[in-house]
């Protein structure tokens, strides 16, 4: 039996427990990798109806400015981040990326407008970095508060919203990235129409003392099951969504990621706020030039997944090297073996085959289109 005793767990550790959950270590807490449905049943049952997530492990955030004018804040943000905040609307979420000077990737998150503060959600290995960064950059101009008595569920699937409305009828006027106060179960909570899975769903933060009370009356409904990290991990892989510390990091940029469309037109070269953030020489130039590697969709023949960090290769005899694998595994709604990598910027055409090291054979891999799946997002 592991000793998870040095770890940290979440408001719903008990709950985990009582469902039978196998539990193991991420980012220094005690989690659910999988229920007794498997990984499999979890992923499809979330793409078919709706599953329950804990994500309380990630950091929650109130950035708010010292002189109570949230548009300080706005501008304090911006500083770290290549993304438009000042023009983000009120009760609105965008996604976000901390930045360092050389131009790679700190962490990636999320940030809500709440009117009079910023409400940010952060990855959880990254919580206290993220957190020293702001204090340090922006600390002088807004107080930053790691919020260390909250939960964060996460309700995914094509049902979620009927689930949900059965607790807060107003659930169904929100949109995609949509911000939301509200009881549920008789409990202050706040709820955005988001999530990482690929499809429609929420995600709520609420008083940490709530949350199994909570949780326990969404898995009261016969749409809703518990999943654990195996499928949350499958689930946003099919979705083409990064995963910090594989996909991204210091050591990527983010248009070599991919990820431009995060960057809105006011940031970037001849926009009213153009720059400002940490490595916009080297991002602004990428985003107006183009970067030499890109992040792919990769599609392995067969039925082999093909797992990071595998090389990949030019030729099926392994002698030029291009580029990684940076997520891999089995996606079972697309019944076959997914992957995400680098490769450089000549090779990123759809239908370019390239060649996976598996255990010393050299395995023919498609570059393939992103999302696998068509995401369910109620725009």
């Amino acid at each position: 039996m592991n000793d998870h005793s040095d770890l940290k767990t979440t408001p719903l550790h008990a709950l985990h427990l009582t469902l039978g959950a196998r539990m193991v270590p991420f980012a220094d807490y005690d989690m659910p990798v999988q229920y007794p449905a498997g990984v499999l049943k979890e992923h499809l049952h979330t793409r078919a109806a709706a599953g329950l997530f804990d994500v309380s492990h990630m950091g929650q955030v109130i950035v708010r400015a010292r002189s109570g004018d949230n548009a300080d804040a706005a501008r304090a943000l911006e500083s770290l981040v290549p993304v438009d905040v000042l023009g983000l609307g009120e009760n609105r979420q965008r996604y976000a990326l901390f930045t360092d000077e050389s131009g790679g990737i700190l962490d990636d998150l999320m940030i809500a407008n709440r009117g009079d503060h910023f409400f940010v959600v952060v990855n959880a290995a990254c919580k206290e970095a993220d957190v020293a960064h702001m204090s340090e950059r922006i600390g002088d101009i807004c107080d930053i508060n790691l919020l260390e008595d909250r939960a964060l569920l996460a309700l995914q699937g094509p049902h979620s919203v009927d689930v949900l409305a059965e607790l807060w009828a107003d659930v169904a006027h929100m949109r995609f990235m949509d911000v939301a106060e509200c009881h549920l179960h008789d409990q202050p909570c706040i709820v955005t129409r988001s999530g990482y899975s690929g499809e429609d769903g929420f995600e709520i933060s609420l008083p940490a003392a709530y949350a199994e009370d909570v949780a326990k009356r969404l898995l009261e409904h016969p749409d809703v099951q518990p999943v654990g990290l195996g499928a949350r991990d499958s689930l946003r892989l099919e979705a083409g969504l990064c995963l910090y510390g594989n996909d991204i990091d210091r050591g990527t940029s983010p248009v070599e990621a991919g990820l431009e469309w995060s960057m809105q037109k006011v940031r970037r070269t001849g926009g009213a706020r153009a720059g400002g953030f940490p490595g916009a020489d080297r991002i602004l130039a990428e985003l107006d030039r183009g970067a030499s590697r890109r992040r792919v969709g990769l599609k392995p023949e067969g039925k082999a997944p093909v797992r990071a960090p595998a090389a990949l290769f030019a030729d099926a005899e392994g002698r030029e090297e291009i580029g990684r694998v940076t997520s891999g595994g089995f996606g079972p709604s697309v019944e076959g073996p997914v992957a995400m990598g680098y490769v450089p910027a000549d090779r990123i055409a759809t239908g370019t085959v390239v060649y996976a090291e598996v255990r010393g054979k050299y395995l023919p891999v498609t570059i393939a289109a992103l999302p696998f799946i068509t995401p369910g997002y109620k725009r």
